[in-house]
């Protein structure tokens, strides 16, 4: 439940952040010394840019990338498929000239998709499409036939007399105002409604947009409540119940969902390029490498955990070594919530102080603006420094959880930030069989290496730490 809530709060502050174009001058008081050492680097950073982008080291990635995509496709936290898409990880760093990869293992809950499907019955028979949540339960082998009532929010759920719940199939129908405010229905719903009886929970699509689009997800069930099964629906279905109960119409319902819940062993998968003057001491680029059981995980988040794998693999092919280690970690079973992040944190308690900034991709690698920073205020406004470099890639957004994985760090204070790109049809494909190679774009995916690499360079170098105070 920590994970789950830590998701969650992660996601509401998506709506609590400002965009803004540089550092309010007035609030920052950077020594000269340091400003015109980091100016400095102009020179390197469009060196490293330009060997990406126009050198064809960008090219070869993005068809490492695609081919890494196609080739294993979604790669559900226990499943095969991601223990041999992290071999090829491992296996594509060594082949590449580093050979400081290492592997950590994580125990993790494997969640199987075996067998759904749901029909309504009345007031005429249809068809329904749903798409199992996280961890649901299975409805009994002959299904789940029950009336069904459409409830729009929590609010109107503790409104309504418990005696019109019990039995029923909640569906939630909330209109989308934000991802983060719109997916509790999703992460919670099922607990909520159990407690007032419900019999099973159906949840409109967590997006903007649908062309009768399911997305799954995270959830996860409260203690000491009857465990129900839970499964998303499309918009189209959802408003179709909707105007059904509106009009006076009975809702009958009939599901089957089966799945299987395990225990497996998988990895994080570490790869270092260490530091000339101070090993010791490291800048995190990381991103998640497992997805859901749905599309080809492209977006979420291929595209981030390979532009985080190449940081350290770019910088020493070419011969760029920063005075702190680049460490890239590929995070496992970051979707059922931030499994291994966690497991690495807890292993590597100790040194925490010695990471310097950390870094995550997981909202997109379309193309990019910036950085959402989270820090103190001398934090950011060394960063907001060191975007000028970058221009015109130097937005800036202040979160106090601007990441999934790196916001258990960030809780312990250390600064980070994550890529900030144009994603606004980021949640159209999310969690989805819509999220394929075909939403990403070959130049905006480069850029954002090239941008990835250049920054982590220059933080990773930088004479003075980025300061937690």
């Amino acid at each position: 439940m920590y994970s789950i809530v830590l998701q969650i709060l992660f996601l509401i502050s998506i709506n609590c952040t400002v965009i803004i174009n540089s550092y309010p001058e007035n609030e920052c008081n950077l020594d000269n010394k340091l400003v015109d050492e980091i100016q400095s680097y102009k020179n390197v950073t469009k060196q490293i840019i330009d060997k990406i982008v126009s050198g064809g080291f960008g090219t070869k990635m993005y068809e490492d990338y695609s081919k890494f995509i196609d080739t294993f496709g979604a790669r559900l936290a226990g499943s095969k498929a991601l223990e041999k898409a992290i071999d090829h990880m491992v296996n594509l760093t060594r082949q590449n000239g580093l050979n400081d990869v290492t592997t950590e293992e994580v125990d993790i809950p494997y969640w199987q998709r075996i067998y759904e499907s749901a029909n309504m019955f009345e007031p005429y028979l249809k068809k329904i499409s749903i798409l199992g949540l996280g961890t649901s339960v299975s409805t009994p082998a002959e299904g789940i036939k029950a009336e069904a009532i459409v409830i729009k929010s929590f609010d109107e759920l503790e409104k309504t007399d418990e005696n019109k719940i019990k039995g029923k199939i909640v569906v939630f129908d909330p209109p989308f105002v934000s991802y983060g405010e719109t997916v509790v229905y999703r992460s919670l719903g099922a607990s909520k409604a159990s407690r007032k009886g419900a019999v099973a929970t159906l949840v409109r699509s967590i997006t903007p947009f649908s062309i009768y689009s399911l997305h799954t997800g995270a959830q996860d069930y409260e203690n000491n409540v009857t465990k129900i099964p839970t499964a998303a629906i499309t918009h189209e279905d959802a408003d179709l119940f909707r105007r059904l109960q509106n009009l006076g119409e009975k809702i009958v319902l009939k599901i089957h969902m089966s799945y299987a819940m395990s225990r497996k062993i998988s990895r994080n998968t570490i790869i270092d390029l260490k530091g000339k003057e101070s090993p010791e001491k490291q800048v995190i680029v990381s991103g998640h490498i497992d997805s859901w059981d749905v599309g080809q995980g492209a977006m979420d988040d291929g595209g981030g955990m390979m532009i985080s794998w190449f940081v350290p693999v770019i910088l020493n092919i070419l011969k760029l070594k920063p005075r702190r280690t680049i460490r890239a970690i590929l995070w496992t079973a970051e979707e059922p919530g931030l499994i291994g992040a966690e497991a690495y944190l807890t292993k590597h308690i100790n040194e925490t102080s010695n990471i310097n900034f950390i870094m995550e991709s997981d909202e997109g690698t379309f193309k990019p603006l910036g950085l959402d920073v989270a820090g103190s205020t001398n934090a950011r406004c060394i960063i907001a420094e060191v975007l000028k470099l970058f221009t015109p890639i130097d937005k800036m957004k202040e979160s106090e959880y601007p990441g999934s994985d790196m916001t258990l760090f960030v809780q312990k204070g250390i600064p980070g930030a994550s890529l900030l790109n144009e994603n606004e049809r980021y949640f159209w494909f999310h969690h989805s069989e819509g999220d394929t190679m075909n939403v990403q774009n070959q130049e905006d995916v480069v850029a954002c290496a090239a941008f990835w690499a250049a920054f982590s360079y220059v933080i990773a170098d930088l004479s003075q730490d980025i300061p937690r105070q």
